[in-house]
């Protein structure tokens, strides 16, 4: 099987199921090609429906839940977006078509230069990538008309919602195994905000962020 049908086979089998319809999400999944953001000793699985391994516990997320995630965040031309977990640059550059400007931060120094080199050669030069803390969002550029956590957490801290725009969005898969739902919560006013759950999915955490204590009184 070559390259063009396995993306094209991705697309139809996995992520269309998986109720990814928007137009403009499942152009970029043909054109923005996977295999040139995975690491090369997992490249022949770039377009399987798995999760890939990196290093220090690290994994992509499975081509379908990533699409769905960016599909879900609604990203405008004229939007500046974050992106929290940017690994190799992937959903970064799917988002980099759908909005005006990405920040994409991640802790790993590593994947933060993988992440620049991979944007570089795929041509995307409206992403600013950046080593952060991602429990604490990147306020030097905020707000934000959306932000995207590419992994799960317990709760999302406040910090992270603060950084949205009045009408801004934040999408990240919340929850504690076997039942985590990917959330959309919106910027209803100042201190108001409203949420609701999308789909169901168990991610890989994203590292950093608290979990709840796990003693009982």
């Amino acid at each position: 099987m070559n390259v063009e049908q396995a993306r094209f086979n991705m697309i139809e089998q996995q992520i269309r199921p998986w109720d990814v319809l928007d137009p403009a999400v499942l152009s970029l999944l043909s054109s923005v090609h996977r295999e040139d953001f995975v690491p090369e000793a997992h490249r022949a699985q770039a377009l399987m429906d798995l999760e890939i391994p990196l290093d220090n516990g690290r994994a992509l997320l499975a081509p379908r839940v990533e699409a769905r995630l960016v599909q879900d965040l609604s990203l405008a031309k004229e939007e500046t977006a974050l992106l929290i977990g940017a690994a190799t640059g992937y959903m970064a550059a799917l988002m980099a078509h759908l909005a005006q400007r990405v920040v994409a931060i991640d802790s790993d120094a590593t994947l933060v230069s993988a992440a620049r080199a991979n944007l570089k050669k795929a041509g995307i030069g409206n992403v600013e990538v950046a080593q952060a803390d991602g429990t604490q969002g990147y306020p030097g550029k905020a707000p934000y008309d959306a932000i995207l956590l590419a992994g799960s957490v317990a709760e999302v801290p406040q910090a992270l919602l603060d950084q949205l725009k009045p009408g801004g969005r934040l999408v990240a898969v919340v929850g504690q195994q076997p039942m985590m739902y990917a959330t959309r919560y919106t910027r209803e006013g100042q201190a108001q905000f409203s949420s609701q759950q999308l789909f169901d999915t168990v991610l890989p955490r994203l590292t950093g962020f608290t979990e709840p204590s796990q003693f009982k009184f």
